[in-house]
């Protein structure tokens, strides 16, 4: 299953379920943690974020980042942490600037149209050197850890951030990003892999400040059709997991039950699920090749204690006791904490 022997041997020495689990490695039982843990879930989150002027002074902030991170773990128990950022930080390092407009989501003012915008780009270290508030924060959040859970690090996949630099937010239909995919093909890869040169380059600058997985978040992977999947986000997918060869990795392409099969052939580690895709679905569409992550409906965790518990359960032995715990995306803001805790509590049960 585990493309890496330096993985696997890492993880039969870790104390760290999660960490094991992700390399394959039998576990008593199943780590959980959620995507977007650390957030508007938690009240000290909530008067974290009141100290800032907007969502970006946060982000880059690595003293308030690293807070924010490890408030889940404190707050929860769940078994990892994932650093307190943005995926929308690489185009703005690349020279895209964004805004974070509170209850619409991001808003490029400028986009991608053409050659010259895309020419004027910086990419690979040029452009990650910008990051630097990124690693700070992850190495405060790890000497602050310590040791006490895994760290994950995290970037947008190159075909999800393609589109918002094409769109300039998100959308319903995603056609000027497809668009582009059909009619500039050559600009569309150029843009592409200008976008994996800085991923690549600031996913190692995570792991030297001490990320112990990077996960790699495909939100818009499911409005793709399959061969332009195919095309234009999986070839790039694995150069990020062919350059880092020494840290286990997991995809998460939303929406993309068609590229099971691509994906389960690229060097990563953990494949992550949406609740669409049943775990039948998904141990056959792998073939056992990976370690499956998710995936339960996050609309869930609204419910009463004993319908998540039960629902939890038979997420659990679906899976066969043996993958990693989490929701089908990430959790919601106004999700009530006491349905998080239930979630949480029931897989540690």
């Amino acid at each position: 299953m585990i493309e890496s022997s330096g993985i696997l041997s890492a993880a039969n020495e870790s104390k760290h379920l999660f960490l094991r689990a992700a390399a394959g490695v039998a576990t008593e039982r199943p780590p959980v943690w959620l995507m977007r843990q650390a957030g508007r879930i938690l009240p000290q989150y909530r008067a974290l974020r009141s100290r800032f002027p907007d969502f970006k002074a946060f982000v880059k902030t690595p003293e308030a980042s690293a807070e924010a991170t490890i408030q889940p773990v404190d707050e929860l128990g769940v078994d990892a942490a994932i650093i307190f950022s943005d995926i929308l930080v690489v185009p703005e390092a690349m020279g895209l600037d964004y805004e974070m407009i509170e209850a619409k989501g991001p808003r490029f003012p400028k986009v991608i149209e053409n050659q010259g915008d895309v020419s004027a780009l910086l990419s690979g270290e040029a452009a990650a050197i910008q990051l630097s508030y990124v690693y700070e924060a992850l190495k405060i959040t790890k000497r602050e850890l310590a040791d006490r859970v895994p760290l994950i690090g995290f970037a947008g996949a190159p075909w999800t951030i393609f589109a918002y630099m094409i769109e300039g937010s998100g959308s319903k239909t995603f056609s000027k990003a497809r668009r582009m995919l059909y009619v500039e093909p050559h600009l569309s890869h150029t843009l592409l892999q200008k976008i994996t040169d800085t991923t690549i380059a600031y996913l190692r600058g995570q792991v030297q400040a001490g990320a112990d997985l990077l996960q790699l978040f495909d939100s818009w992977a499911g409005e793709l059709p399959p061969a332009h999947y195919r095309a234009f986000a999986v070839p790039y997918l694995r150069q990020i997991c062919e350059a880092l060869p020494d840290v286990p990795k997991t995809i998460f392409a939303k929406g993309a039950w068609f590229a099971l099969e691509d994906i389960a052939d690229l060097p990563c580690q953990v494949i992550g699920l949406d609740w669409n895709i049943t775990p039948e679905f998904a141990k056959q569409a792998t073939g056992g090749k990976k370690v499956l992550q998710g995936n339960l409906d996050p609309c869930t965790l609204y419910a009463d204690a004993a319908t998540i518990k039960k629902e939890t359960k038979k997420m659990l032995n679906a899976f066969g006791g043996h993958h990693i715990v989490n929701l089908g995306h990430g959790v919601y803001p106004d999700t009530p904490l006491d349905g998080v805790r239930v979630f949480v509590e029931t897989v540690k049960e």
